[in-house]
């Protein structure tokens, strides 16, 4: 029998949550600012979407969020320098790139996912996050954001996943192989279905 899962009431409780915290956060360290950046080449439509629900959500939660768009044309070298500046920027906690890229130019998305500190890697795209997630490191790593919400999600029903069949429907690096990971580490049997 399928249970449906309400995962707007779920979302707004855990967005609930996270204002709480940033608001008690900020209050008790002189009125601490989160700075999120958001990295975007081109201007794909499906992109400019996913940003703009980003920062509507960051601003609703108490983030302080930057759009930082680079034109089709932009170099990779280019882009490298601007991640370069965003690691080194004390306002900025957190980086995403938006993927995949809208360019002109041939870009290296796993240079640039990689250029970005791991520290600040808010999708844990960087070898050194999905390494830790590969590793079972999950209390030390940045994890991806919709697996790891699918996950709570699934929790949230109350379904012991000890020993459970998962498939999971896609392997690419955000979404599909850390939902792999994350259920093999909750001790499920994992299958990966993929098209050719």
């Amino acid at each position: 029998m399928a249970t449906s899962i309400d995962g707007k009431s779920l979302s707004k409780s855990f967005l609930d949550k996270i204002r709480q915290e940033l608001s008690e956060f900020k209050s008790n360290n002189d009125n601490f600012q989160v700075g999120l950046a958001i990295v975007q080449v081109g201007d794909r439509p499906d992109s400019n979407i996913y940003i703009r629900n980003k920062l509507r959500t960051a601003s609703d939660v108490g983030i302080n969020a930057k759009h930082f768009k680079f034109d089709r044309s932009v170099h990779e070298s280019i882009l490298i320098d601007e991640i370069n500046k965003l690691n080194s920027d004390p306002k900025i906690h957190g980086i995403i790139v938006q993927l995949p890229f809208d360019s002109e130019k041939s870009i290296d998305s796993d240079l640039i996912v990689n250029t970005v500190s791991p520290n600040k890697d808010v999708d844990g795209l960087h070898y050194a996050n999905a390494g830790k997630i590969m590793h079972g490191q999950v209390n030390d790593a940045y994890v991806p954001c919709t697996p790891k919400g699918c996950l709570e999600l699934i929790k949230s029903t109350g379904v012991q996943l000890k020993g459970k069949n998962a498939v999971v429907i896609g392997r690419s690096k955000l979404v599909g192989s850390p939902m792999a990971n994350l259920l093999k580490l909750n001790d499920c049997t994992v299958t990966i279905c993929h098209s050719v």
